[in-house]
């Protein structure tokens, strides 16, 4: 028996390793070979873009289907149904109410002698198209003349004077207080006829025939009559005056001079 060293147990060794590298090589090389041989097909193929249109098509007509059978069902079933519950509501409605007449058709009363009373009434020689017409004209409605309404008269409006600086002589500043809280001012000579305030009133919106003008305190009708100017009433500084509805029963009329306020 022969013993071998180490260094034939190397190459040994390595002898072996180059074998299996060149196995393993020659096998890598010849497997495309034997791969790449062509296998008989077993069936026609059908495309991919086919078989889906295919498919879209056969889902296309199922919910057409679908939809036949759900119109089917609401013309045949769902609305008859809805109909007679709604229609034995109303039956039990009228008949609650006690108007079930009005689930009939109707018949017009008197018809039957009404054309009994106008086959009588024919005169000779005239056609039913006739009379029908005939009664078909209506008698006219009585033309009563109407007595015209009486307009009431616009308040025409006044012209004021011309508002005067406020570094002028013998100017005052009158305010006037609506009945909504509203307050308006305006500067006018002393010397000027009391009749202005009037014809401020009314400029402002305030007709003259529903509104007088009266003093803070105390409480009076402003007495603008007579050709006063407004120093005669007193108003020789700034002054607060209150537009106010007339009263029918009182008299405005008011006599005395006016306590200025100041504003």
């Amino acid at each position: 028996m022969l013993c071998h060293g180490p260094k034939e147990l190397v190459l040994l060794g390595g002898r072996c390793f180059l074998f299996l590298a060149l196995l393993t090589l020659a096998i890598s090389v010849a497997s495309p070979w034997f791969s790449s041989t062509p296998s008989s097909p077993v069936g026609p193929t059908v495309p991919s873009d086919e078989k889906e249109r295919q498919q879209r098509l056969i889902r296309e007509e199922q919910q057409e289907a679908l939809r036949e059978q759900a119109r089917g069902y609401l013309e045949n079933v769902l609305r008859p149904r809805q109909e007679s519950r709604l229609r034995k509501q109303e039956e039990r409605f009228y008949q609650l109410t006690g108007e079930s007449w009005k689930l009939t058709g109707g018949h017009k009363l008197g018809s039957d002698e009404d054309s009994v009373s106008e086959n009588a009434n024919l005169g000779p020689g005239s056609t039913p198209n006739q009379e029908a017409m005939r009664r078909r004209r209506l008698p006219e409605p009585l033309k009563q003349p109407v007595p015209p309404i009486e307009q009431p008269g616009a308040e025409e409006v006044p012209i004021l004077p011309e508002e005067p600086p406020e570094q002028a002589d013998e100017v005052v500043t009158v305010a006037l207080r609506g009945p909504s809280g509203r307050i308006l001012r305006r500067r006018f000579l002393k010397s000027c006829n009391s009749q202005v305030l009037l014809a401020w009133m009314v400029r402002v919106g305030y007709p003259s025939s529903i509104y007088t003008l009266c003093t803070p305190y105390p409480r009076r009708a402003l007495p603008v009559e007579g050709g006063r100017t407004l120093e005669d009433l007193g108003i020789t500084v700034g002054t607060m005056l209150n537009v106010e509805e007339r009263e029918p029963a009182s008299d405005h009329r008011a006599s005395g001079a006016l306590a200025p306020s100041r504003t």
